[in-house]
């Protein structure tokens, strides 16, 4: 049966399992650090949406999850650092060089404790990146160690993955919004996505023929690109490299977490090592392996076509009518359908939250809470924040578009409370921990800056008030 084993390997795949297992693993270390730093103020035991409400209601389903004995911040910590040991582990290729079992565990322990995290994160981690880690570091699990050459099933379904990111992004953007398909899409989007960085304001202010044709390159990436995935190499190396190319922009012009960055660690494991070692001829860059063992390919074989059966009703969804984006269709997180922005908005809408130690009047001094991503002070420049992902600043953007989903409330309450949790997910507390005596919440229209107005204010963003979100609420008994 050694002629099914040979079928079933890939040579000179070295270097992009190495980079696959050890890049996913690295975005790992990121999720569950940002789990620590984040989740108990978020959904802890006092936090915004606790989880052990949340658990009461749903039970069991809220899907797999350690937390279903019973969920504690001490169990979170525990379960996070765990997992980002594991992953760090992982991106120093200690388990790669033991036997081929080794990574596999570790992989499959790392994917089930952020699938733990995940099933109980509600509206905060809703998001089709955390499927997309997670189902990457299933598949990654399977690339094995050293010893034995990557597995070619693994491989294809790497690029299986890729492949719907990539095209179920292109079709949802072609079906969602008139803006795609008529390439002004980028006349609006550096402006109006989620958290800009430092160069969005650069990218927004591109000549508009430049953004109708960084749309058209778009499309062209998106829809037939990904198909040559599945072609020979070199053809096959070459497609990837344009996809890594053209995400890497999306990482230069804006903060989508670890979207982008994951999808270029997983673009490069259908790069050969010849491409590599075309660029660094004195480098052999593939190690010798011994043969795969049979029963390694049938434990690659079963994975790969339980991986596919689950994978198919997203492969029905890219051929619906009504296209979901970002859907998981089982309870692990595998087979997932992604998408981003079928729709674009033309207007960007900020909250800005505000206090006060003063009584309601022309009189009272409303000083403003500033959060560590979200444009907030107009003279403040963009950051850069991913690969991280802020959570509370990405929700802060669903609200402005009217999506709340009841978190909100209970954070304007923790302000007024001056919990010092919460307060740590903001940049600034005006109130150096004393509490506000009244909250409120006012809407403005944001927009880029131009280049005169910049050189004559020197401010980033130029807003305008539109209203009142919530009137000044407080908790003092003694206020009117």
């Amino acid at each position: 049966m050694e002629w099914a084993a040979d079928v079933l390997t890939a040579e000179k795949y070295d270097v992009g399992r190495q980079i696959a297992q050890r890049g996913v693993a690295a975005v790992y270390v990121i999720a569950f650090l940002s789990a620590v730093a984040q989740f108990p103020a978020l959904l802890g035991e006092k936090g915004l949406l606790p989880v052990p409400v949340f658990l009461a209601r749903a039970g069991r389903r809220a899907g797999p999850t350690l937390f279903h004995r019973g969920y504690t911040d001490r169990r979170l910590r525990v379960v996070a650092w765990t997992g980002a040991a594991l992953s760090a582990a992982l991106v120093l290729g200690i388990p790669q060089a033991g036997p081929w079992w080794v990574p596999l565990i570790a992989f499959l322990l790392v994917w089930w404790l952020y699938t733990s995290i995940v099933n109980v994160g509600q509206v905060f981690y809703g998001f089709g990146w955390e499927s997309l880690l997670l189902e990457a570091g299933f598949v990654v699990a399977f690339l094995g160690s050293a010893e034995i050459a990557p597995p070619f099933l693994v491989l294809l379904m790497i690029r299986w993955l890729v492949f719907r990111l990539e095209f179920g992004a292109g079709l949802i953007k072609l079906r969602g919004d008139r803006s795609w398909r008529d390439l002004t899409a980028l006349y609006y989007h550096h402006e109006t996505q989620p958290m800009p960085n430092p160069a969005s304001r650069f990218f927004h202010l591109l000549p508009k023929p430049l953004h109708r044709l960084e749309v058209a390159g778009n499309h062209v990436t998106q829809l037939a690109v990904p198909f040559l995935l599945f072609m020979p190499q070199p053809m096959a190396g070459f497609a990837a490299l344009i996809i890594v190319v053209t995400q890497c922009w999306l990482v230069l012009s804006g903060n989508f977490a670890w979207l982008n960055t994951l999808t270029i660690i997983l673009a490069l494991a259908a790069v050969p090592d010849s491409f590599y070692e075309a660029v660094l001829p004195a480098l052999e860059l593939s190690g010798a392996h011994r043969p795969t063992p049979l029963y390694v390919s049938v434990v690659v074989s079963v994975a790969m076509l339980v991986l596919a059966y689950l994978s198919w009703p997203a492969l029905l969804n890219l051929f619906a009518r009504r296209q979901l984006m970002n859907a998981s269709f089982n309870r692990w997180h595998l087979g997932n359908a992604y998408g981003a922005f079928g729709s674009v908005t033309k207007v960007r809408y900020e909250v800005v939250v505000e206090g006060t130690l003063d009584a309601v009047g022309p009189g009272a001094r409303w000083r403003e809470y500033e959060f560590k991503g979200k444009p907030g002070d107009p003279a403040r420049m963009p950051r850069q924040i991913a690969p991280y992902h802020l959570r509370l600043d990405w929700m802060m953007w669903f609200l402005a578009l009217g999506s709340e989903r009841g978190w909100f409330a209970p954070f304007l309450v923790k302000l007024l409370e001056a919990d010092p949790a919460v307060l740590k997910l903001l940049r600034t507390d005006p109130f150096d921990g004393e509490r506000p005596r009244y909250i409120r919440a006012r809407i403005f229209i944001y927009r880029f800056s131009t280049r005169e107005e910049k050189r004559a204010t020197g401010l980033w963003w130029i807003r305008e008030p539109q209203g009142v979100v919530v009137h000044p609420a407080s908790l003092r008994a003694d206020v009117p």
